[in-house]
């Protein structure tokens, strides 16, 4: 829970390190754009033959790139003040750190071997273990007001030297809302009304991703079909995961013995969630799409790892469905909760 405005501020606080409301936004979009830069560049690879850049003894590994770009992220974010860079940094790192650890296979063996077979699980743990420490971070205790402030503040920044658009004005707004039971609200609140309208805006690629994603789910979710899309969509998940698992066998190879035992029993504690997310529905449609969101959280976070070991291209596609699940199963709960709050 957050401090009293008028009690001793975190520690975090206290040290002048205000958290980013919208930062795990930023750092989902970094993780995202990871992943993705992770699939283009193998698939890219396999499908050219695995060419190299380089000659004469010279090998320019992609690995350059991604810190190259990992670099630049760096040095963007240290050179403008706001939070208009942000989504760019996160974009750029992101695909530098694509590059990076796509790579990671040649530094855990002596011989180099891009084709390591436990790579892929290396690296989606990596990136689970990025998002965990981002919900630690900020999921876990609500902001202060004087964050929310803070952030407001921050937008003023970029506004006072380009202006505000429509957009951000009424980010800024939201966050003055938030904050305004900390000192020097009225005066912030001020500042941003005093600032000039400015419609043009730097393009965020990120931000745009997620509109449309949004705009897709909206359509989507209705009583109705979010109920159908998330069937659909945990079946597939509890289905296809054991399947994975006899296609690694069918062709002959001799799984670990931690990620066979570890997708039978994962695809369990997914089945077993889910079944108890379709008996609550009729009963609490809110618990039981917490029970059915719970499911495809068990499938990214324990059924992918072990996935990631036998099959990484099918452990990709299985991805992309629990991602989706989780997306529809938290805009359903996102309705109920306004539905919830909504005066009767």
């Amino acid at each position: 829970m957050p401090s009293a405005p008028g009690g001793p501020p975190p520690r975090l606080l206290r040290w002048g390190l205000p958290r980013d409301p919208y930062a795990t936004e930023h750092v989902t979009g970094f993780v995202v754009t990871t992943v993705l830069t992770i699939l283009v560049t193998r698939g890219f690879l396999e499908l050219a033959g695995f060419p190299q850049i380089g000659g004469g003894g010279l090998h320019v590994a992609h690995v350059l790139w991604g810190g190259l770009l990992m670099g630049v992220a760096v040095i963007l974010a240290l050179s403008f003040a706001g939070p208009v860079i942000r989504p760019l940094v996160a974009f750029l790192g992101g695909i530098g750190f694509g590059l990076f650890i796509d790579e990671v296979g040649k530094f855990l063996t002596q011989d180099n071997d891009y084709f390591y077979a436990p790579a892929p699980t290396v690296m989606y743990v990596t990136l689970v273990l990025v998002m965990i420490g981002a919900d630690v971070l900020h999921g876990r205790r609500a902001h202060h007001p004087a964050e929310y402030l803070a952030a407001a503040a921050d937008h003023a920044v970029a506004g006072l030297v380009g202006g505000l658009s429509e957009r951000r004005r009424a980010v800024a707004r939201e966050l003055l809302d938030r904050g305004r039971d900390a000192p020097g609200g009225a005066e912030t609140a001020a500042l941003v009304a005093a600032i000039s309208d400015d419609d043009e805006e730097v393009l965020d690629p990120l931000d745009m991703a997620r509109q449309r994603l949004r705009n897709l789910l909206g359509t989507v979710v209705t009583r109705r079909w979010a109920t159908r899309a998330t069937t659909v969509l945990l079946v597939a998940l509890i289905a296809g995961a054991p399947a994975t698992l006899a296609a690694h066998l069918a062709e002959g190879q001799a799984p670990p013995g931690w990620a066979g035992a570890g997708v039978l029993a994962a695809t369990a504690l997914t089945l077993l969630a889910a079944g108890r997310g379709w008996l609550l529905l009729r009963r609490d449609r809110y618990l039981a799409f917490r029970w059915l969101r719970g499911a495809a959280l068990i499938t990214l976070l324990l059924t992918l790892v072990a996935l990631y070991r036998l099959e990484p291209w099918l452990a990709s596609a299985g991805l992309a469905v629990a991602v989706a699940a989780l997306g529809v199963t938290g805009a359903e709960l996102r309705r109920l909760e306004r539905l919830r709050q909504a005066p009767a």
